[in-house]
């Protein structure tokens, strides 16, 4: 049975993840993943998104998403299609790139926006990819800290004015709320692989 139509939002905000048709990989080198973010900078500029965070992995993507107008079907949409278009054109395939429609959360409360911006930046340490997020060249942290220029499609007020004081001091309090969540997602990463373990499983 088909799924409903999500309804459209005027100003929500949106954790949104697509993901590989089968699980497959979606981007195979880092000239596809330059490609998805030009893409993904006309998306936000023709649909008047806010892009507030993002995070390109192997077979899936996250972002997070500021809709003034209701359009996020619509941008998704075509962001995604373009996508697979150049993928299928670049490599000589054919058929679905992605899999399931894209999924989307509500982000309904503050609370609920920062713990999205930071879940999304956290995928490499939880994928034991990286242990520093800021390490890893396909999201959107390293702008945010200010470790590269901020590009023009990521909107950085909403989540750095979150922290309040100075401009100049938010991102190092931004830096060390998303440190402290790569602190215990390491942890929980080592739980899980010494709990694969014989030694452990005695323990």
């Amino acid at each position: 049975m088909p799924r409903d139509l999500r309804p459209p939002i005027e100003n929500g905000i949106y954790h949104v993840t697509a993901r590989g048709n089968r699980k497959d990989d979606i981007y195979f080198d880092a000239a596809d993943r330059r490609y998805f973010l030009e893409l993904l900078a006309q998306v936000v500029e023709r649909c008047g998104w806010f892009l507030h965070a993002y995070c390109l992995m192997s077979n899936h993507y996250h972002l997070v998403v500021g809709t003034p107008a209701a359009n996020i079907s619509t941008g998704m949409q075509r962001l995604n299609s373009m996508y697979a278009t150049w993928i299928n054109w670049r490599y000589g395939l054919c058929g679905h790139l992605f899999g399931d429609r894209f999924h989307s959360e509500l982000v309904e409360s503050d609370a609920h926006f920062l713990q999205a911006c930071r879940y999304v930046v956290l995928n490499p340490v939880r994928a034991a990819i990286c242990d520093d997020p800021g390490e890893y060249r396909w999201s959107s942290h390293r702008a945010a800290v200010g470790r590269t220029p901020r590009p023009d499609y990521l909107s950085l007020d909403t989540l750095l004015g979150a922290f309040g004081g100075a401009p100049q001091i938010a991102p190092t309090l931004y830096r060390a709320f998303v440190e402290a969540g790569a602190g215990e997602a390491i942890r929980l990463r080592r739980r899980r692989l010494a709990g694969a373990t014989p030694a452990a499983a005695a323990a």
